[in-house]
């Protein structure tokens, strides 16, 4: 019997070829099993060569003999800033030969020294901004000196990063009373604002003309003035805080979504309520998540609520004065990325919260930060997150860090403000802090003053004449201003080169023109009607009109008023009806004489009255049928005895 072959499922060989041994079995004495495993004679290598050259690469799998090559990241650093300084010495000799040859040919004897190759590099890296040409801010009529200086100090403020796009402005109406709160959606779209007149409005820029009209206004929380409106991240919703102890939420074009539910009055713990007990003062969007918005109130609380269930709070925060009462918030607001939630309060501390904590203790805690008994009417994070500017009731803006803030970082004064809603806000570039001063007496108007954020200096003001500013942001993708002022007017700051879209794109719409509402009568076609009755075509609608005018029937001309004489059937003395003259004569047979003596008129009706009795004398005529008169007193001048008084 021929021996059997070895069948095995070994390992491929180095083109995944499968080779079995012709070999046969031994068989071990032991077990009547073969061998499991690797053998090294059953299996051989075979060479791959003709297949590698065919496919154009050098071998299968892993090359062990290989050395790994190791990568010097320091060496290639090296490498990589010598062949930039190489390239940029290059580019400076060209520029250096070519300022030579300009300037060769207008100085005037002995060439100046050659400069430095390090000095012109610092000198190109500082002024790098400076050399593109830019276009000057200001859209007026000038000369070409003041041009330039315009432009320069337009570069100079652009290199700084001051720059404030208030060139133009265009004028929003509102209302007459104050607007109090203001918002703009991220995409700069739509503005909303709300007023003390319990009216919020609807502004689109894209779909408004150079009439500026609103194009919807509603009244959401009825007889309650508006305190703050905000946008969420999307855009797609509004959150309205009111007077009220209610927020509601509001869709893009103004209708309801949702409204908090009103906690009750009569328990203590605010814990225990399902929401806010008094009036609202603040609130805002989460600035991560657009289902979530946090609002505070005078019930010395802030909670966070879901928009999809506002039956009961998400979460609740408690603030408390030093002596652990009860300490009402008067502003809130979210960190930039969501993690600290930060409210002022009315003594004068400001208390913040780790979001994801248990809401039990502050991280942050900053007591005696604006006078006790004063509003801080706006607290508000830095881009960065780092730094807080709070705008106080006492005049003062101050710029906190929350890494230390035993202490304020810089603090201004003489910000005077008459409303608990004035806001502070930082710049786009994060580089200025602005915010809205009233006007005191003897002063022309308000002004909304724009601070340095390292030096805290004076940048600049734009004045509001005659009127209060009470709200004011600086959009960062329009980069527009926009002032709600104490006048009822929304003032919108832009510039023509530099501001993008928003009032630029309702300005350049002509105004829509509205046909004027003229009368006209339907004419009904009767073909087979009588002579006498079928009407004559007209032939002009002004012919008819003025032909209708005449004629008493068609149009009937409105009653004069009258004089001291009646007219047309009225009485002047009884008035201009009909029914005033019959209830000024009702009941009268004949006129009065009014100047007469009254007891001979009442005399008059003495023998009628003795000779018919018919109201007094029969009700007495069975009880007391012989009068009973009280006695004469001659002595006028002597008092009831219970007027006089008792002698000593």
């Amino acid at each position: 019997m021929p021996p059997k072959k070895a069948i095995a499922f070994g390992k491929i060989g180095s083109f995944g070829q499968l080779s079995i041994s012709t070999q046969p079995v031994t068989k071990s004495e032991d077990s009547g099993f073969g061998k499991f495993g690797k053998s090294d004679e059953e299996f051989r290598v075979e060479p791959t060569a003709d297949v590698e050259r065919a496919m154009g690469f050098q071998g299968f799998g892993k090359n062990k003999a290989a050395p790994i090559k190791n990568f010097d990241l320091e060496s290639l650093v090296e490498q990589s800033k010598q062949v930039a300084r190489e390239r940029n010495s290059l580019k400076v000799s060209d520029v250096v030969n070519l300022v030579e040859v300009e300037a060769a040919e207008d100085v005037i004897g002995p060439t100046p020294p050659p400069q430095t190759t390090e000095s012109i590099v610092t000198e190109s890296e500082e002024n790098k901004i400076s050399l593109a040409p830019k276009k000057s801010s200001k859209i007026t009529t000038r000369t070409r000196d003041d041009e330039d200086v315009d432009s320069s100090d337009s570069e100079d403020d652009d290199e700084t990063g001051t720059y404030i796009p208030a060139a133009l402005e265009v004028n929003l109406n509102q209302c007459t009373k104050p607007v109090s709160a203001l918002s703009v959606d991220h995409s700069g779209a739509r503005l909303i604002s709300g007023s003390v007149d319990y009216d919020v409005k609807l502004w689109d820029f894209a779909g408004m003309s150079s009439s500026l009209q609103s194009f919807r206004t509603i009244r959401p929380c009825e007889s309650h003035p508006i305190l703050d409106l905000h946008y969420s991240i999307t855009g797609d919703a509004i959150l309205i805080i009111s007077g009220t102890a209610q927020a509601k939420v509001v869709d893009r074009d103004g209708y309801e979504k949702a409204e908090c539910v009103k906690g009750d009055q009569y328990i203590t713990d605010m814990a225990r309520t399902k929401g806010h007990i008094a009036s609202l003062v603040g609130g805002c969007w989460h600035p991560r998540d657009k289902q979530e918005f946090l609002t505070c109130s005078q019930d010395g609380t802030c909670r966070i609520w879901n928009v999809e269930d506002v039956k009961q709070h998400k979460g609740i925060m408690k603030s408390r004065s030093q002596n652990g009462l009860r300490a009402a918030p008067t502003s809130c607001t979210y960190s930039r990325d969501g993690n600290l939630i930060a409210c002022a309060c009315n003594d004068g501390s400001i208390q913040m919260w780790d979001h994801r904590k248990m809401f039990v203790n502050t991280s942050v805690l900053i007591r005696n930060a604006h006078q006790s008994g004063t509003e801080t009417s706006s607290i508000v994070f830095a881009y960065d997150g780092r730094n807080v500017a709070t705008r106080g009731g006492d005049s003062t803006l101050k710029l906190w860090d929350i890494r230390q803030p035993k202490s304020p970082v810089h603090s201004a004064g003489d910000l005077f403000s008459r409303f608990s809603m004035t806001n502070c806000a930082f710049s786009p570039n994060d580089r200025l802090l602005f915010t809205g001063t009233s006007f005191q007496k003897g002063e022309s108007g308000g002004k909304v003053v724009f601070l340095d954020r390292t030096t805290f200096e004076r940048v600049h003001e734009i004045d509001v004449p005659k009127a209060h500013v009470v709200r004011a942001l600086w959009h960062p993708k329009l980069n527009q201003i926009i002032v709600g002022a104490g006048d009822g007017n929304i003032h919108l700051y832009y510039d023509a080169a530099k501001s993008h879209n928003g009032a630029k794109l309702c300005l350049g719409k002509p105004k829509r023109i509205r046909p004027h509402e003229m009368m006209s009568t339907v004419r009904v076609i009767t073909p087979h009607a009588l002579p006498m009755f079928r009407e004559d075509k007209p032939r002009s609608t002004r012919r008819a009109m003025e032909k209708a005018r005449k004629d008493p029937l068609l149009s009937k001309q409105p009653d004069l008023p009258i004089g001291n004489k009646g007219s047309g059937g009225r009485v002047a003395t009884s008035g201009s009806t009909l029914s005033s003259y019959i209830v000024r004569n009702l009941g009268i047979a004949s006129r009065i004489e009014d100047e007469g003596n009254p007891r001979e008129a009442i005399l008059r009706h003495a023998s009628a009255a003795a000779a018919n009795p018919y109201w007094v004398s029969p009700a007495y005529s069975k009880t007391q049928p012989k009068p009973i008169w009280a006695p004469e007193n001659n002595d006028g001048d002597e008092e009831p005895d219970a007027k006089k008084g008792k002698l000593n």
